[in-house]
Parts: C-alpha cells; sequence; structure tokens
C-alpha cells in the first residue's frame, strides 16, 4: 500500500483555509460580490486590500471553491451568493463572523484545555462569557444572529421531518432570535408557538419575529430555563441547547421538559449528534472540544447517551432521525 503523507498535511494546516474564508466574510467580501462582480484593481478598491496580498488572497477564494473568476472579473458561487450575502435572509455568516472574533483566537489553547479541563474562553480572565455577552446589545444581536446561521438547515429540516399535523403549539428553549420556532411555523400555519429565553433576548426575537410577518402567532416568554418553569406547549424544542451544559444540567433540563408537557407531548431534542461508535462524526466530536474551550462543563453526546437520558426522565418511544450535515434530532413522547 502506497503511503501518503497529503491527509495529515491538509488537516495540520487547515486552519490557513479556515482563516482565509473567515477573513473574507469580516470584509463583506461575498456580500460587496452580490452587489458588484470586480476585477482585481476594482477589489483592492473597494475592500481596502494593499497590492502584495490581494491577488493572491482572491485566487485563494477561487482555488478552494468559494469565488469564481471569469475573464480576470471575480464573482460569487452558487454558495457562496446564497450563504454569505448579508443581504439575502439565507445568511449564515453569523456563526462564522463569532467564529473569527470569538472562537479562532481560542482554540489556540486547546492543548491547555486537554491538560487542564478548563475554558480557555474569556472565564481565563475571571469574567463570565455569558454575563459579558448579554450586557452588550450589540455582541448579544451578533451572538444570536450566529445561532440563527448555524442553525438554520437544521431548523428548515425540523420543519419538515417532524408530525406537526398532529400537534397544535410548539415552545423553542433557548431560541435565540427565534429562527427555529418561525421556520415551524411558517411551514404549518396551524401552530402557534413560543420562543424562550433571558428577557434581555426579548427585543431581538420580536424583531425578528416580525420580519418574518409571525408576530400574531408566536410570542416571546422571558425566563430561564434554570430556575423557571418551562412554557406549557405540545412540543418542547432544545436546539444546539444540551450540549452547552455537564451531565447534571442535561438532565434536569429532560426532567423539566417532562414535567411541562402534556400527556402525549414532545421533547425535541437535536445537536450534532455523535454516532453510537464514536468513529464518524468528526463535526461533533469536534463540537464537544469546542465545549471544552467554551464552557464548564459541556459535552457533546451520541444518540444512545440522550435516550437513556431520556428514558431516565420519562420519556417514551424515543428514536433519532437525521436532519442535515452533522446534526440529528432526537425524540421523545410523554
Amino acid at each position: 500500500m502506497d503511503l501518503s503523507p497529503e491527509r495529515i498535511l491538509q488537516t495540520g494546516m487547515a486552519f490557513w483555509a479556515s482563516k482565509t474564508l473567515l477573513s473574507a466574510v469580516e470584509m463583506e467580501l461575498f456580500t460587496e460580490l452580490a452587489k458588484h462582480p470586480g476585477d482585481l484593481a476594482t477589489l483592492q478598491g473597494r475592500l481596502g486590500l494593499h497590492p502584495r496580498g490581494a491577488r493572491d488572497f482572491l485566487d485563494a477564494l477561487v482555488a478552494l471553491g468559494f469565488l469564481r473568476r471569469v475573464d480576470g472579473v471575480y464573482q460569487n458561487t452558487p454558495e457562496t451568493a446564497t450563504f454569505l450575502d448579508k443581504a439575502k435572509p439565507s445568511y449564515m455568516g453569523g456563526i462564522l463572523e463569532m467564529s473569527n472574533h470569538r472562537l479562532y483566537p481560542f482554540w489556540g489553547g486547546l492543548t491547555t484545555a486537554l491538560r487542564t479541563g478548563e475554558p480557555q474562553n474569556e472565564s481565563k480572565n475571571g469574567l463570565d462569557p455569558f454575563v459579558a455577552l448579554y450586557a452588550d446589545p450589540a455582541k448579544l444581536r451578533e451572538f444570536l444572529r450566529a445561532m440563527s446561521g448555524v442553525s438554520r438547515g437544521a431548523n428548515m429540516a425540523i420543519a419538515q421531518k417532524f408530525p406537526w399535523a398532529d400537534y397544535q403549539t410548539c415552545a423553542d428553549i433557548g431560541t435565540a432570535q427565534g429562527d427555529l420556532v418561525s421556520q415551524i411555523t411558517l411551514a404549518h400555519p396551524h401552530l402557534r408557538g413560543i420562543g424562550f429565553d433571558l428577557p434581555e433576548v426579548g427585543p431581538i426575537f420580536d424583531d425578528y419575529i416580525a420580519t418574518h410577518g409571525l408576530s400574531g402567532r408566536v410570542t416571546f416568554q422571558g425566563g430561564s430555563f434554570f430556575t423557571d418553569d418551562l412554557p406549557r406547549a405540545d412540543v418542547l424544542l432544545f436546539g444546539h441547547i444540551l450540549h452547552d451544559w455537564d451531565l447534571e444540567a442535561k438532565q434536569m433540563l429532560l426532567r423539566k421538559a417532562h414535567a411541562a408537557l402534556p400527556p402525549g407531548g414532545a421533547v425535541v431534542i437535536y445537536d450534532a449528534i455523535i454516532d453510537d461508535d464514536r468513529s464518524q462524526n468528526a463535526f461533533g466530536l469536534m463540537m464537544s472540544l469546542n465545549m471544552l474551550i467554551e464552557t464548564p462543563g459541556g459535552f457533546d453526546y451520541t444518540g444512545a447517551d440522550c435516550i437513556g437520558w431520556m428514558r431516565e426522565a420519562g420519556f417514551k418511544g424515543c428514536c433519532v432521525e437525521h436532519l442535515i450535515g452533522p446534526d440529528s434530532m432526537i425524540i421523545g413522547i410523554k
């Protein structure tokens, strides 16, 4: 068998490609190109690029498959035109903006995190990152927009794959901007929805819901899922929430969900669920490493793990269903 170091080198140097894309998002390159494609000289001026690196930067994005170059004119690909143009509702660059500003530097501390078990974010300096985040409206809005971006594909899949015809109400726990409850209620006009999050999120949620024309059917309920009862609804949803917390908190949230649901009600958990063999979903496993860097006790988990916790909380008929990419949902019935 011929051995090659290619995959080792590509993975070891993958941060080159990552930072190239993140810088392009930071400079809003794809949004600019959606307005007007341009040649090298034009884009240097519009983006404020120094001549020394501009051509290599743009051509690297071509080689990586994020731009096209036709007769010297750079333009978006169908994917970047859809998902990285800030003027479109399909924009998902918020998670990349947050990755660039926060996660990229924090991941430099992964080795330390692996040896100490300690987070490597703002908490290293004695700060609670969530307290600081929720106290700054601009940072909070960026964070919530990032959550929508990383979740939208799975949110749309849940709107299609779950049997919503059997239910009348749903509540999105840790709702952020409210994209999950928006996608569900847009797809199913008979449903009414609730977004549940800390009170500071309320104005941002209300703005987002209004832009989708859902203000009459979707409402915000402020509270903490640690100290307050969960909303009463036929279906409770936890999207990219459970992995933030340690095992005790995960189990507590599932018990609270069971208590809040009516008989026959459902809980839907979704994250980048790790395959039971823990050998296939690399994104899910690395997301768990991200929780190591970002939280005191959070971790991602397998479908079998979550079904076990659900059954302990009293749920029946638990099953795992793939959504999109690395994300799957786990459904339990009361």
